[in-house]
């Protein structure tokens, strides 16, 4: 069997590594993503292709040939990021300590290099197999040498080379004269690509043929060849790989690239500084191993005693820990005597879970005063084997319990506060004291990021805890956590308050860092228990109304089945995408917009919108879709969904679930209810008000358009709206050069398109296509919308800027907007992510509004001991139920208190409306 050689063009996954992966870094902030990429990258490849020899190659600083052949060579290509060239020196030394040879070749170019390696194997009988992302490198395969992109999968023989590029191997160079290479800056045939090239090539033979028949080729292609075949002798040597370099010093013979041993000590001391825990782990064979440099050790000397409010130097964690299940009544006064006297308790409750909050009952609480240290308390275990002794009575525990639960001076730490607050509740105990919440801590940081208590711990503690499911199973056959053996349950349950202690050391010193996180941190803690009273307080339904909706709903599906039928000429399965795709494109000749991953016609709703604009069952089928969804979403479920307890239906808010702030509503979702369809407006006549009371909406008024006058502090946009102006009216003015008075309402359409349109990043093509105008006329539009409000076109180009440099936006009250993709993401993930920068500040400043709003209509509410409650929060708009003798003192008051709580430079509005019930109030 031949032997192979190994290479790995170090180069190309360099860049390759850095753009793919997000923005990682270490406890300390160095970057860290290309590092991880490539290493995984070769710990990978060492793994699925075993070499007797191997190496790493990589460009070396400095000028080669070409750069003296020709001065613009590569002159397009922009200086090395800055945090890629802080990952070199360390990705060298990951890969060497790896057991890999690692080549960098004064005057010569990695691909040079591979080139000739590959020749030298070939002659010595072996195979080469080049890891690379590099097309060029396309040139080299033949029987004895084949590429490999790791990241992809791809492999490339002399087949896969002809499938790639419509080309043989022995033609890739007269195919990249054709083409050029843009990367490298090397010119080939003015509108020439790949297409032309290897239909050229396919026509005539080699670049030779092509030339020799030049005059038979017409049209702007023909003459753009001829002009161009002057430079292709330069374009030859530039794009032609060399296989015959002296590499006698650096690889004296095949023999000399063998793998090294793995060095160990080195890995270690990588993995320790950029924090790669798993690969920690995995090296040291122990799984509690954490990088020492992590922010856990690191931070935890500057975590402060939280009753002296002075900084200190605590023991960071250790390996030994004293988890206890207390089940007799010394033990639990012992306990509490330490609970007392703690500045600072951490406080989770196990529960029977599955329910929702709102109908789970508590089966035990753990509790952590210090690092290691917490115990368990077991309520309501039922297990087969349980001993009647171990466990002491719930209600009697719950008794002693409430005067310290209930103290609002007795500082707790829990995570997920809001939950345990609806534990507590179920069992007639007002949780109060609630100073800490690690899940916001960790959402106020990283909010991009998962926040369930076990990634943290993994992120921040380099600690994988017990599992629930490890305890409980999953699907059909999971138990409830009451059936879970108490000697189970302890550790668990104690895990997860010292997790949640240990992480609060971490996470606080970094949000307190900051005014901007620490002034967001403050803000979520004070909307916590707002959002459990308001779900708590619920909705009333009308279970009647909706039937009778339902009823309607239902007439109207077969109403619109029966216009598809008609239209397709045959009966057929709406829900059906194969039965659909073939009345669609077989049948109907309407023309294949996407495909699948398996290959078949998508029929997803983004393809029946662009169908719609030109052909009818795609309109019937949109409709059909939305009058399914809303019909099985909310008029048939809704019912099923009132509490048996309270004859309401209880939402649940994810309060850390949105980048921006927003909150994310739940069983059911609240904030999906279309408003733009009369069906699902009438849906909103359901929520009714309770006997003797009234629903009062109070809604801020374009709230996100007069933030964007605010962060763009751009004078017109602003005047329009000190002076109450139609802001939509006042763009059209500017716009289209009227007098307000005489814009037309399609002018007013087209502004508001733009107003809304550019805060979303939206572009002159999706402008056209909204407006159903051409690409120019929508160009023209947005020109002279910047051009009437530059402080907007200002604004947008700094945010984008500012974004691409700190890897997030920020709110005006200091919220961070992290956008992972804007640095590390794809070509179109990135100019996605560059969109969502524009419109990030905006929606995350709303966020902040409408929490700061709820926490001070709930102050005065409380303050006032009024009878009426907020029973929603619906993105800009927050309900109550208003006791009918206080619907004047509420809707009078309301669009103080939200507009009161921030001073902008343009004025916040607020408008109300009451009603009977939801649609009425809207």
């Amino acid at each position: 069997m031949k032997k192979t050689l190994l290479l790995v063009d170090g180069s190309s996954y360099l860049y390759r590594a850095y753009h793919a992966m997000p923005d990682m870094r270490n406890a300390a902030g160095e970057p860290t993503g290309a590092l991880y990429g490539v290493i995984n990258m070769m710990r990978r490849l060492a793994q699925d292709h075993k070499a007797d020899w191997m190496a790493c190659v990589f460009d070396a600083r400095g000028a080669t040939f070409r750069d003296e052949l020709y001065p613009e060579y590569k002159a397009n290509r922009a200086a090395m990021p800055d945090d890629l060239a802080l990952q070199i020196e360390p990705i060298h030394r990951a890969i060497r300590a790896l057991g890999w040879p690692v080549l960098v070749v004064d005057g010569v170019e990695a691909d040079d290099v591979i080139g000739t390696l590959s020749v030298q194997a070939t002659a010595a009988g072996a195979r080469t197999v080049v890891s690379t992302g590099d097309k060029d490198l396309a040139q080299l395969v033949n029987d004895d040498v084949t590429l490999i992109n790791t990241m992809s999968g791809d492999v490339m023989d002399v087949a896969g080379v002809n499938a790639k590029f419509g080309v043989p191997p022995e033609r890739i160079i007269d195919y990249l004269m054709l083409v050029g290479d843009t990367v490298d800056n090397i010119p080939g045939v003015e509108k020439v690509g790949p297409k032309t090239a290897a239909k050229w090539l396919g026509q005539y033979g080699s670049i030779e043929d092509v030339i020799a028949h030049a005059d038979e080729i017409k049209g702007v292609a023909g003459a753009n060849l001829r002009e161009a075949i002057p430079r292709f002798g330069l374009s030859r040597e530039l794009i032609t790989v060399k296989t015959d370099c002296d590499l006698r010093a650096d690889v004296p013979d095949l023999s000399s690239l063998a793998q090294k041993p793995q060095d160990n000590a080195t890995l270690t001391e990588i993995y320790e500084r950029f924090g790669f825990r798993s690969w920690l782990r995995d090296l040291s064979g122990d799984p509690d191993r954490i990088p020492t440099g992590d922010a856990r050790v690191r931070v935890a000397a500057a975590a402060r005693d939280e009753a002296a409010g002075q900084p200190v130097a605590p023991a960071a964690a250790s390996d030994s820990f004293d988890y206890r299940t207390i089940s007799d009544w010394d033990g639990f006064d012992a306990w509490m005597a330490r609970v007392t006297e703690a500045p600072l308790v951490a406080l989770d409750t196990e529960t029977t879970g599955g329910l929702g909050a709102m109908q789970c009952r508590l089966v035990g609480i753990s509790m952590a005063v210090a690092p290691g240290e917490a115990v368990y308390i077991p309520l309501a275990h039922r297990h087969p084997d349980l001993d009647p002794g171990a466990q002491l009575p719930m209600d009697e525990v719950l008794a002693r319990l409430k005067p310290w639960l209930e103290d609002a001076n007795r500082a707790k730490l829990l995570h997920h506060a809001k939950f345990d607050t609806h534990a507590f509740a179920n069992s007639g105990i007002a949780l109060r004291g609630v100073a800490h919440d690690t899940m916001l801590q960790a959402y106020v940081l990283e909010s991009h990021r998962g926040v369930s208590l076990q990634d943290l711990a993994q992120r921040w503690l380099g600690r994988t805890g017990v599992t629930y499911e490890s305890l409980c199973g999953k699907g059909a056959k999971q138990i409830g956590f009451d059936e879970v053996a108490i000697d189970q349950a302890g550790p668990y349950a104690c895990e997860d308050a010292d997790f949640t202690l240990q992480l609060h050391h971490v996470l606080l010193p970094q949000v307190e860092a900051d005014e901007g996180l620490k002034a967001t941190y403050a803000l979520e803690i004070a909307v916590s228990p707002v959002l459990a009273v308001i779900e708590r307080n619920g909705v009333d339904i009308d279970p009647a109304e909706l039937a009778r909706q339902s009823q309607a709903l239902g007439q109207q599906m077969l109403s619109l089945e029966q216009r598809a039928y008609d239209i397709a000429g045959q009966p057929f399965n709406l829900n059906s995408p194969k039965q659909l795709g073939e009345i669609l494109f077989t049948r109907l000749g309407i023309p294949v917009v996407r495909k699948t991953a398996s290959g078949a016609p998508s029929t997803d709703e983004d393809v029946l919108t662009k169908l719609a604009q030109d052909y009818p069952l795609p309109q019937v089928l949109l409709e059909y879709r939305g009058v399914a969804k809303l019909k099985s979403t909310y008029t048939d479920k809704l019912p099923r969904m009132i509490h048996p307890a309270t004859g309401r239906v209880h939402t649940s808010y994810a309060q850390a679930a949105v980048i921006t702030g927003r909150l994310a509503s739940s069983e059911p979702n609240l904030q999906n209810i279309p408003v733009r369809t009369a069906e699902g407006r009438r849906v909103r006549a359901a929520f009714i008000a309770a006997p003797g009371s009234r629903i009062v909406s109070a809604d801020y008024s374009q709230i996100e358009l007069r933030v964007m006058a605010h962060v763009a502090d751009d004078a017109k946009l602003q005047a329009a709206f000190a002076e109450g102006d139609d802001v939509h009216r006042a763009t059209a003015a500017e716009v289209f050069g009227v007098a307000p008075e005489a814009v037309t309402s399609d002018q007013r359409r087209a502004a508001k398109a733009i107003n809304f349109g550019l805060m979303y990043g939206m572009s002159a093509f999706g402008l056209a296509a909204n407006l159903g105008i051409t690409r120019d006329a929508a160009q023209l539009y947005i020109d002279r919308y910047f051009a009437r409000y530059p402080g907007v076109a200002q604004y947008m180009e700094e945010t984008r800027q500012r974004a691409r440099d700190d890897g997030f936006v920020s709110t005006v009250f200091g919220r961070r907007l992290w956008l992972p993709e804007i640095r590390g993401g794809s070509g179109p993930r990135r100019a996605a992510a560059e969109r969502a920068a524009i419109n990030a500040p905006m929606q995350g400043t709303a966020a902040d509004l409408i929490k700061l709003a709820m926490v001070a209509v709930q102050d005065w509410l409380e303050a006032e001991r009024l009878g009426a409650r907020q029973v929603m929060q619906v993105h800009d708009e927050l309900v109550l139920e208003v006791p009918e003798a206080e619907v004047e003192l509420v809707r009078e008051r309301l669009p103080a208190l939200m507009c009161g709580v921030a001073s902008l430079r343009v004025p916040l509005v607020a408008e109300t409306g009451v009603g009977a019930n939801w649609g009425e109030a809207h």
